[in-house]
């Protein structure tokens, strides 16, 4: 029968044989940082609330307190593990002709395939010890994922305002595990954008013109997923064919040459959906929108919601 350590120093070597675990589960980068409230996050995120800067996502202005304090979402927490997982994809939808689909939808939903490799570690890191309690976040409304990976030094968060990685580029998943052990941190990520403006420079929309912070409203990818209401005159011209997303401020990031094509068998773009063309988006029927993206991150947008944005780009509405 194996033998269980305890919640002590003899724990701190467990560090390693998790990273080891993550790489071995598809993983590319893992770190590790102490629980610590996020205090000096609470003027930003309460001005950004009162002045409506979450653009009607309700998500971002619950639960403040859970998210500037993990031990309110898991007691006990005393360390924070940020796992990124890469989705850069083999091959690209083509642009000519085209009407374009963000890389991280291109396969199956991450949430999914994220959620289930998050709980492998989950489980592994209660097989390590006794009176282990761990918690996974994929997503999730309560955790500030980029800021714990950050502070993890698995990345910065760009003024593109995504995570970025020094060695890798930011077409990364974000997945975090809040748990009781007690593990080495590690040293946050600093920044590394210095005077680089080019993902403020090619949004289209302007949606970045304050370093390191998103104007959701004039987001295209916010228009394209979230928000369901007809797309505002103001992009008229400016989704550069984007359906789904967008991409152009990670297209763009000199950090991103570095991005190597992923691993996952669930995230291979599927050939009938890289073989289409504009003419064939403008043709989709609900039957065909359904089959081409069940289990995807595009099926949560809905049919008449992607439709009015192929028209919106062909210039029909």
């Amino acid at each position: 029968m194996k033998h269980h350590r305890s919640l002590d120093k003899e724990l701190l070597p467990l560090k390693d044989l998790f990273a080891e675990e993550a790489k071995r589960i598809g993983f590319s980068f893992c770190g590790f940082a102490r629980n610590e409230p996020l205090e000096n996050l609470r003027p930003f995120y309460t001005d950004f609330i009162q002045r409506k800067g979450h653009a009607g996502l309700t998500y971002l202005e619950s639960s403040l307190e859970k998210r500037l304090n993990p031990g309110l979402v898991l007691e006990g927490t005393k360390s924070v593990i940020a796992l990124l997982m890469n989705y850069f994809p083999h091959e690209t939808i083509p642009a000519d002709d085209n009407l374009i689909i963000a890389k991280y939808a291109y396969g199956s939903d991450y949430h999914r395939i994220m959620r289930q490799k998050m709980e492998l570690l989950v489980n592994f890191l209660k097989t390590q010890a006794d009176d282990v309690k761990a918690k996974a976040f994929v997503d999730s409304g309560t955790v500030l994922e980029k800021i714990w990976a950050q502070r993890c030094g698995v990345g910065w968060q760009g003024k593109n305002t995504l995570i970025i990685n020094k060695t890798a580029g930011s077409f990364f998943f974000i997945g975090i595990i809040f748990t009781n052990l007690e593990l080495i941190p590690d040293s946050p990520e600093t920044d590394h954008c210095n005077g680089c403006r080019k993902c403020a420079e090619a949004c289209p929309a302007g949606a970045l013109d304050n370093p390191y912070q998103l104007n959701i409203k004039r987001c295209i990818s916010y228009y394209t997923i979230e928000k369901k209401e007809e797309i505002p005159g103001f992009l008229k011209g400016k989704l550069n064919n984007r359906i789904f997303g967008c991409d152009i401020c990670q297209d763009v990031c000199p950090y991103n040459r570095l991005s190597t094509p992923h691993t996952e068998p669930g995230f291979v773009i599927m050939p009938e959906l890289a073989g289409r063309r504009k003419s064939d988006w403008i043709k989709l029927t609900p039957s065909l929108f359904d089959r081409l993206f069940a289990n995807t991150a595009v099926a949560r947008t809905g049919y008449v919601h992607f439709m009015k944005t192929i028209r919106f780009n062909s210039g029909q509405e």
